[in-house]
């Protein structure tokens, strides 16, 4: 029997609960029909809120981390079959075509016809991953031990005042030198890197069921507003609307 292109798999998760490290033979298309996973790997961090997904190559180690109730669908796709797929970890916009495709390859059996309606569904999936917008929901990891471990400290208070005096001291380096070197290790500035650590933490609280009140607290955001403002900026809709859209 000829190796399938594409084996779906659906799998509902409880907040709370991980998947530890561990690697596939195959390329991975995460979808989250509701909650928000978070994909870690040596490279960084990818946050996969409802209605978004993440490519990960094959071979790449990565843990799975869920908030809210997940409902998570995967796609193992074979990438010799188009070499021209994603080579690299990357969130992706999931269309409302994809989105539909993906629940209907849940039905598909791995032994189906390679001609007909079944074949031409899985096909027309692959040629959906190849022009699908890629968002940045991603935090990189820097290779810098100093660098790295000032970013775990980032991670763990990220509602907390740093600026770059306190990044740059804390991790003993001049705030040139930080500046410089977290730009080279990342590719973002501090304040972006951190933007982005505090729209993750603050997707898994939403999922969670806190309130947009209180995970603006949480994160430092001197009103709800100045927080909604930024996600607004990021995923195009206020959070209220965004988990609302996505229950939809």
């Amino acid at each position: 029997m000829n190796r399938p292109a594409i084996l779906p798999l659906a799998e509902n998760y409880r907040h709370g609960e991980r998947i530890a490290a561990h690697c596939h033979d195959r390329a991975q298309l995460i979808h989250a029909l509701s909650g928000v996973i978070t994909v870690n790997s040596r490279q960084g961090s990818w946050v996969v809120p409802p209605g978004r997904g993440v490519w990960v190559p094959a071979a790449v180690e990565h843990d799975l981390q869920m908030a809210g109730a997940v409902q998570m669908r995967t796609l193992f796709v074979d990438q010799r079959v188009r070499p021209d797929l994603p080579g690299e970890c990357q969130v992706i916009e999931i269309s409302p075509l994809l989105r539909e495709l993906i629940i209907r390859a849940m039905d598909i059996p791995p032994d189906h016809p390679q001609e007909g309606r079944e074949a031409r569904i899985m096909q027309l999936i692959l040629d959906e991953i190849r022009v699908l917008p890629v968002l940045a929901l991603h935090v990189p990891c820097p290779a810098d031990r100093q660098l790295l471990a000032l970013c775990e400290a980032l991670r763990a208070a990220p509602g907390e005042d740093w600026s770059l005096a306190r990044a740059a001291a804390h991790s003993g380096l001049t705030p040139r030198t930080l500046t410089r070197g977290f730009q080279r290790e990342t590719g973002l500035s501090l304040v972006q890197w951190l933007r982005r650590v505090r729209l993750m933490a603050g997707l898994d609280a939403l999922a969670a069921g806190q309130s947009v009140l209180e995970v603006a607290l949480d994160l430092g955001y001197d009103s709800p507003s100045a927080f909604s403002a930024m996600f607004r900026r990021t995923l195009g809709v206020s959070p209220s609307g965004y988990f609302g859209r996505a229950a939809g």
